[in-house]
């Protein structure tokens, strides 16, 4: 059965790699929507908050209907989404009479299957019989990172080759992966938690003041994250003076780099070490890195802060969801699904305040940096006055469904 489930697992590692060409492709072209559609920064910003936006509000559905259906019809549909999204931003800026709404519609349309592949993902790696969760976890994670890495180097050299003005053709592209393992995913064995008796109910997790302290990291380290992921290629671009291959191959991808390895040496490590420690030293290096990329004098310096914002959102994500699964016992799928809800928040939160005030400080994204410097902070402070507990819930029951 293990190795029946090793499917499950590479299609859900295949699910984040998805879930990362939603998140960043579009990122790569926010000048391009900018110079050819005549976009403001705000406005594009708002792509940014509808996307996540959508997924927060998917996320909240979710806590209420993926236990009652199961787990496979929305893991397919989410795919089926994604591919239809991303495909819709190669037709629907030119079909419809205002380009930004054709551009709003098709991050919609893959929004809904990102939120549904953040909150299916992790609780069905969760699932599978396998040992160290939490390496396993951070290892599931890292695939975010390496299908971010992916996109931009692929990206990247496709514009070098073809020219930015084919964009629309690698769209295309980047739609049949989400395609295909939507095919994957709706023949792989899939076991999930059942809402037992003593299972957590969204209602009673609201009721907890160390859900709500959890909620808090999530959004933080969200916020943490996509500030400067959203805005790195553009930042590198216009803020830093460099060309756009050097600034997405040193901004963005080397953030997206050793964002992943920081994961992978968090699942090799993760059982000997304390994750509230280790989520106290990522929010201070956080912090040091926005000082770096902001204020930085030099382009170099600039992008290696950028870079080195990696290294310390790395651990975040992931290590807020395995907090969680520790101090919530029996939270199950409703717990996981709040979390990527508040994760979103943060999401849609840290890079929506880049652009609204990078926009009102005359397009300076230094100075919209400089203000997401706040979540970070936020994150560090909480952190110091939180104390880890064990199993604020009712035991998780150990009886599972298999569904073949």
């Amino acid at each position: 059965m293990k190795n029946r489930f090793r499917h499950t697992i590479a299609a859900s590692f295949i699910g984040y790699v998805v879930q990362a060409i939603l998140n960043n492709f579009a990122p790569l072209l926010f000048l391009t929507f900018h110079t050819s559609y005549g976009i403001s920064l705000d406005k594009i910003a708002l792509l940014v908050t509808a996307n996540f936006g959508l997924q927060l509000l998917i996320d909240w559905l979710a806590s209420h209907f993926i236990d009652k259906i199961g787990y496979r019809i929305p893991l397919v549909v989410a795919h089926v989404c994604a591919a239809l999204g991303l495909a819709g931003l190669t037709f629907l800026p030119e079909l419809l009479p205002n380009a930004y709404a054709g551009l709003v519609i098709s991050v919609m349309t893959y929004a809904i299957g990102g939120g549904l592949i953040e909150v299916l993902v992790s609780p069905l790696v969760e699932a599978c019989p396998t040992t160290r969760k939490k390496a396993v976890m951070g290892l599931l994670h890292s695939f975010y990172c390496w299908g971010s890495v992916f996109v931009i180097l692929a990206s990247t050299g496709f514009f070098v080759c073809f020219g930015i003005e084919n964009w629309k053709v690698l769209s295309l592209l980047w739609a049949v992966i989400p395609l295909c393992n939507a095919f994957y995913c709706a023949f792989v064995p899939i076991r999930t938690m059942e809402e037992a008796a003593g299972s957590m109910k969204p209602g009673q997790l609201m009721k907890m003041k160390r859900f709500w302290v959890l909620v808090l990291f999530m959004i933080c380290a969200g916020a943490c994250e996509q500030s400067i992921s959203q805005w790195a290629s553009a930042f590198a671009e216009s803020g830093l003076g460099v060309t756009k291959a050097v600034g997405d191959l040193a901004g963005p991808c080397a953030f997206a780099v050793l964002m992943g390895a920081t994961r992978v040496v968090y699942a090799k490590w993760s059982e000997r070490i304390s994750i509230r420690t280790v989520l106290l030293c990522s929010g201070l290096l956080c912090i040091v890195s926005y000082l770096l990329a902001a204020l930085s004098p030099l382009p170099i310096l600039g992008l290696v802060g950028c870079a080195l914002c990696g290294v310390a959102v790395g651990v975040l994500w992931p290590g807020t969801f395995s907090m969680a699964a520790e101090e919530i016992r029996g939270g199950g799928t409703a717990m996981f699904a709040l979390m990527a809800l508040a994760g979103d928040v943060g999401c849609m939160a840290g890079p929506a305040l880049v652009g609204f005030v990078s926009e009102a400080a005359g397009n300076r994204l230094e100075i919209g940096i400089l203000a997401a410097l706040i979540f970070p902070v936020v994150l560090v402070l909480a952190l110091a006055l939180h104390r880890e507990g064990k199993g604020n819930a009712q035991p998780c029951s150990p009886g599972a469904k298999v569904i073949q």
